[in-house]
């Protein structure tokens, strides 16, 4: 009779620079979409988690904001969370983008790669966008030179090429542990969190200008019936020209991010929606830790950021 494998489990930290992929990869390792998506910088936060249960392992993926300079407040608050991630970790998975060459920003991100003591892996993304594979091949022969990584893989982690390698060498890398979450738990962030997030990649999608770095999202009320979940979300911007903008002529604009989150929250959630939005100004709210808190999943579950 065949031995059977001892059961992994543990956490592994996606970290990387802005536009890296980090959270496309983190969506598909676990197969849900958990956090949301643009070509905008800092898209991401805050860290976000999500959980894949295997027959063999369990991972935690942790996914974090870009790495970039901490100038306000509203940055420092996001490299915290970043630094935050790679405590007590089993695994680290830094992300990097095939298209750019390794430069002093790499390199910064690299001393927080060293500064763990957890392995790491490096995923080179988006190697579709490379037309000169050569230049692949010259990144997997530069970066052994900064850093020794557990293992280097080139992927595309929008299409799902080269991501169930990635899967295979953090479990190799976790301890022998006994699961941490039940088999069908996917995510600790509560569910007014991911409908603001939701919100808020719509208007990133459909917005240009100053307004993406300057919207935030809170889910003001939220109420389950059998049939239908009554949501009341409110979009908070920094000046009046911003939220002219999210509201469009005539409410166009509004309607059109209700209705596109509208659908994904009926699909994500399983229920019908009833989402009315508002737009209120709040100026320079990026520079309001109490405000910047309210934003944070963990405060909505009852943990802290310090």
């Amino acid at each position: 009779m065949p031995r059977r494998l001892a059961f992994r489990a543990g956490t592994a930290s996606i970290i990387g620079l802005p536009n890296a992929g980090k959270s496309t990869l983190l969506n598909a390792l676990v197969g849900e979409k958990l956090a949301i998506v643009s070509s905008k910088p800092q898209t991401t936060r805050t860290a976000l988690d999500g959980v894949l249960t295997t027959p063999t392992a369990q991972i935690v993926f942790v996914d974090t904001p870009g790495i970039h300079k901490s100038d306000t407040p509203y940055n420092q608050k996001m490299m915290r969370s970043v630094r935050a991630s790679l405590d007590s970790i089993d695994v680290l998975v830094f992300v990097h983008d095939a298209q750019r060459v390794i430069s002093t920003e790499v390199e910064g991100a690299l001393d927080l790669v060293k500064k763990s003591r957890a392995p790491a892996i490096l995923v080179l993304n988006k190697i579709d966008l490379v037309d000169d594979k050569t230049k692949v091949l010259a990144l997997l022969e530069q970066f052994p030179t900064k850093h020794n990584f557990a293992a280097y893989l080139p992927i595309c982690a929008h299409t799902g090429d080269g991501v169930e390698g990635v899967r295979d060498e953090i479990i190799k890398l976790l301890p022998r542990a006994s699961k941490i979450y039940p088999d069908d738990h996917i995510t600790q962030m509560p569910s007014r969190f991911l409908a603001a997030e939701m919100i808020r990649e719509k208007i990133l999608t459909e917005t240009h200008q100053e307004v993406p770095h300057a919207v935030a999202v809170l889910v003001e009320t939220w109420e389950e019936k059998p049939k239908l979940t009554r949501i009341s979300a409110t979009i908070y911007v920094e000046r009046q020209g911003q939220k002219t903008i999210v509201i469009g002529e005539k409410g166009a604009m509004l309607k059109k991010v209700g209705t596109a989150a509208r659908l994904e929250m009926e699909q994500f959630f399983s229920t019908k929606i009833f989402l009315e939005l508002f737009v209120k100004v709040r100026p320079d709210w990026r520079t309001q830790p109490e405000f910047l808190n309210e934003l944070d999943w963990r405060v909505m579950t009852g943990e802290r950021d310090e």
